[in-house]
């Protein structure tokens, strides 16, 4: 331990009422530059205490009145004095009256006659002791303001990060709301003009048009998916599900809505793989909207694998298209809604994978993705198994 160097503040109450003992007390520690006080019984020691601090106490025990005993005990039990060292001074060594002079609130006692030495020794031990003390209770102190005053921060933070989640949510939802009627109405005019006698300049404008309102019905669509499953703390109906019906009907609805101009796609399940707990819808939303960017990204006439598999608990859900999958920016920013570089595979709006990210976090799954070696983009889903298989 450091060596605290004596200074006059360290000051010490001697409380005997042998007036030699004191004179003795006083003559070791004075040579040492202590400062020094006395008091020669009980009482008067307490009337003392209650006007000065003190660094240690030297406490004789057997006074008239109140013993030392009962001093310490009523110093301990005060919360200006509970603090301060007391070292018993006593004739008695036996060892009833030590462990009576620890119960009562002593740190340590000393027989009469005095040793020099070891007075000047346990005196300057208790007062580092206690100097260590209070420094360590000051240190922790400020260290609970500090950690105080950062949860602030941090509260304020998350208060102000909440607003500002909020109100991107509601710009999602504000937007996709204003945005679906007059797309409806331009939608359904592009069909109509479709359908009527058109030359080659004017089919391409409506081919353009036609991409162009679809591509905003989409992004209004996961728009809204991404508030309700954000904002509303969407809690999903979790029930066993068998992925292959569920695959089906992806691919089905995809088909539908692409107007069949889809590659092959290939999809391999292994035997046996069980039921996942789910809610079919969302998880048809998720394969729809990956399968979605692998056609926007990797083309039409390239075929797209599916596969799935089980492993313990969980449930693989594997997409893999042959496209020039992902760049550096893009994937540090995959799932990221508002991210500027959130684009799949480099380019268009990254809210498709913000969505399944959501949809995985409130199955308890998870979504991964990487590039594969030879090209192309590597999707992998996982969920949860409704039963655990037996190997």
């Amino acid at each position: 331990m450091p060596v605290v160097e004596t200074k006059p503040s360290n000051k010490v109450l001697i409380v005997d009422d042998v007036p030699k003992n004191i004179q003795i007390l006083g003559n070791i520690l004075s040579r040492e530059n202590y400062q020094i006080a006395y008091a020669q019984y009980g009482e008067q020691a307490l009337s003392i205490l209650e006007k000065q601090t003190f660094d240690l106490i030297l406490l004789d025990i057997m006074m008239p009145g109140m013993d030392g005993y009962e001093v310490c005990k009523r110093l301990k039990s005060k919360e200006k004095t509970k603090g301060i060292p007391i070292i018993f001074l006593t004739a008695k060594a036996d060892m009833e009256s030590v462990v009576k002079g620890f119960e009562s609130g002593g740190q340590d006692y000393i027989t009469k006659p005095f040793n020099s030495a070891e007075l000047l020794a346990r005196v300057k031990m208790h007062i580092e002791l206690n100097t260590r003390r209070k420094q360590l209770k000051e240190l922790n102190r400020t260290l609970e303001d500090k950690v105080k005053k950062r949860t602030l921060q941090l509260q304020e933070a998350n208060r102000r990060l909440g607003v500002l989640d909020k109100a991107k949510s509601d710009f999602l939802s504000i937007i996709s709301h204003e945005l679906r009627t007059p797309l409806n109405g331009v939608v359904g005019l592009t069909n109509l003009l479709a359908q009527t006698e058109l030359d080659e300049e004017q089919e391409e404008y409506i081919r353009f048009l036609k991409e162009s309102s679809d591509r905003l019905m989409n992004f209004s669509e996961i728009a809204l998916l991404i508030t309700s499953l954000r904002v509303e703390r969407y809690e999903p109906e979790l029930l066993p599900v068998a992925i292959n019906n569920v695959i089906e009907a992806a691919i089905y609805e995809l088909n539908e809505q692409e107007n069949k101009a889809v590659p092959a796609i290939h999809v391999a399940i292994e035997k046996g793989v069980g039921l996942v707990l789910a809610e079919s819808e969302l998880i048809k939303k998720s394969l729809m909207l990956i399968l979605k960017n692998s056609l926007q990204y990797a083309g039409r006439k390239r075929p797209i694998d599916i596969s799935v598999f089980r492993e313990t608990t969980m449930l693989h859900i594997s997409i893999d298209d042959s496209g020039p999958g992902f760049n550096k920016e893009s994937m540090n920013h995959l799932f990221e809604v508002f991210a500027a570089n959130n684009l799949m595979h480099g380019e268009g709006m990254g809210l498709s994978l913000s969505a399944v990210k959501l949809i995985m976090d409130i199955h308890g799954g998870e979504i991964h993705i990487n590039n594969r070696e030879n090209n192309g983009a590597h999707v992998e889903l996982t969920l949860s198994l409704a039963e655990p298989l037996n190997e």
